[in-house]
């Protein structure tokens, strides 16, 4: 199971690593960073999805080069036997992509977990937060690179003629469909071919808790016919949502490690 409840978490917050992942739409005018540093879950560290990323690229939070992984997860005192629970306070559920990025990096995925609900559900709950920041031991991080999980733009043409994996959207059904305007400029409107769509929060309740497992296994049964399948990629508008669907789908289907397409439409819709 890939996610913790915020009852488990309170009762393991000196046992576990615990990181705040919040990431905000450009258009929301939010930082994560700034309200981090005004409130978090005690002992948490911050993990800025930007700032970790690729440089040599226009494209949105790619993700970046193993040595220099190992230097940002070093720093943040993380070590390779450590159970970690990822949170965030966004929309966009972006701690999925925190739980995305460690399993890309060779991290056991039974270590690394998502927090139901985020820091919204834990504030609602009155738990306890801090504006305090703790220090760090850095630790000698060792990742190992899972290449396979994540697919570039020459797999993603490639399969549209070869059908070898199903590719999932997580973006709305109105931007899927081209009805609206890409909110990033630059980009035309539309999907990519023989893609299906599910809008990343058709899984997420009001809360921003997922769906309990029958609930999701109806949703994907719109675009699988077998919900055993493994060979499934998401994408999305810049690899943050497509996240969430993977954690979604491994929720109903215990075997399968996500994989996502990184550049996702911020790359394929550029005209």
């Amino acid at each position: 199971m890939s996610l913790v409840e915020t009852d488990w978490l309170e009762k393991n917050l000196n046992r576990v690593k615990i990181v705040d992942c919040s990431w905000h739409m450009p258009q929301t005018k939010r930082d994560g960073f700034e309200e981090y540093k005004s409130l978090h879950i005690p002992n948490s560290i911050f993990f800025d999805l930007d700032k970790n990323s690729r440089k040599d690229t226009s494209l949105p939070h790619m993700l970046i080069d193993q040595t220099n992984w190992e230097i940002i997860i070093s720093n943040m005192g993380i070590k390779k036997n450590d159970e970690i629970v990822i949170y965030d306070n966004s929309d966009v559920v972006s701690s999925c992509r925190g739980w995305f990025n460690f399993i890309y990096y060779g991290h056991d995925p039974k270590l690394i977990k998502v927090l139901n609900g985020g820091l919204g559900k834990w504030l609602k709950e009155e738990k306890k937060v801090t504006d305090q920041i703790s220090n760090i031991d850095k630790s000698n991080y060792k990742s190992n690179e899972r290449k396979d999980l994540v697919k570039n733009k020459k797999a993603i043409n490639q399969n549209i003629e070869e059908k070898t994996f199903t590719l999932i959207d997580a973006r709305s059904r109105e931007r899927f469909e081209g009805r609206v305007p890409e909110p990033r400029k630059g980009l035309r409107s539309g999907c990519i071919k023989n893609s299906f769509c599910i809008p990343f929060n058709k899984c997420l309740n009001d809360d921003k808790t997922f769906k309990n497992k029958n609930e999701l296994q109806k949703i994907f049964k719109t675009c699988l016919e077998n919900l055993e399948q493994e060979n499934i990629v998401f994408s999305c508008g810049s690899g943050v949502t497509a996240c969430v669907l993977a954690l979604a789908y491994s929720l109903i289907n215990d075997k399968y490690l996500p994989c996502i397409y990184d550049g996702s439409w911020a790359e394929y819709g550029l005209i």
